[in-house]
């Protein structure tokens, strides 16, 4: 059976950043994209934003037959067990963190497909328990540094699991990737397993052992990722498994 009329919920912390007009405007073209693909693989797709708290958001996500978590801003340090005054601190929405957070583990208690893209990797691994590396360095080659937002992003391998869902989807054990992130998993949370690192040993991939809930650190998303990373992550949400990606040396 096709997914057409099939719902998918797309939530992202917020959608006003007037603070950072650049920022904002550079995640309006990646949760953009993540709709267009969506919606091309025939899904019905509501945007929403988590920061009118976790009722309001458990409600509008209630009949979701999947869920995106997108990227964002810093998860608040209290919900790790994390201090306040690391480097790179960005502002924290604690509203939209703790709404995630709730919509995460009902996603894994009622075993609703869930994608997690960068900021939703780490909303996954906190939601059971995991901790956070606040920084990791300004010589991380996790992104670019000193660069407009719009060239952030940096191109670097992850090795994925041979016997992960993550390798089937994507048809490879290596693959390049597009990052910009400052933060990583620290440790692991219950009941996640990781299917994906970084040359620097850094978790890039986590799957939940027995619900259908996968997450990514990098940007799939972005218009320099390789061809056909975003749709075969997209059809995992279908129960599709796509090889679209070939193999990276």
């Amino acid at each position: 059976m096709g997914i057409q009329g099939r719902s998918l919920a797309v939530v992202e912390a917020t959608r006003f950043r007037g603070d950072d007009p650049e920022y904002h405007g550079y995640v309006q073209l990646l949760v953009g994209a993540v709709i267009a693909e969506a919606q091309s693989q025939g899904w019905a797709v509501s945007r929403l934003a988590a920061d009118d708290g976790v009722d309001a958001l458990l409600a509008r996500t209630e009949a979701a037959d999947a869920i995106v978590v997108m990227g964002g801003e810093d998860i608040a340090p209290r919900f790790y067990g994390g201090s306040t005054g690391y480097p790179g601190e960005s502002r924290h929405l604690e509203t939209a963190d703790e709404a995630q957070l709730a919509l995460v583990r009902r996603a894994v208690e009622r075993e609703t497909p869930l994608l997690g893209i960068c900021r939703g990797l780490q909303i996954l691994n906190v939601a059971f328990g995991g901790t956070i590396v606040q920084h990791l360095g300004d010589d991380s080659t996790h992104r670019n540094h000193g660069v407009p937002i719009r060239q952030i992003m940096a191109s670097h391998p992850v090795a994925i699991a041979e016997d992960s869902l993550t390798a089937d989807l994507l048809g490879a054990t290596s693959v390049d990737v597009q990052s910009a992130h400052h933060q990583a998993v620290d440790a692991v949370g219950s009941g996640l397993r990781v299917t994906g690192r970084a040359p620097d040993g850094h978790v890039e991939a986590l799957e939940h052992e027995t619900a259908p809930v996968i997450a990514v650190q990098w940007h799939p998303e972005d218009p320099g990722a390789p061809a056909g990373q975003l749709a075969a992550l997209i059809a995992h949400l279908s129960g599709v498994q796509s090889a679209a990606v070939a193999a990276v040396a």
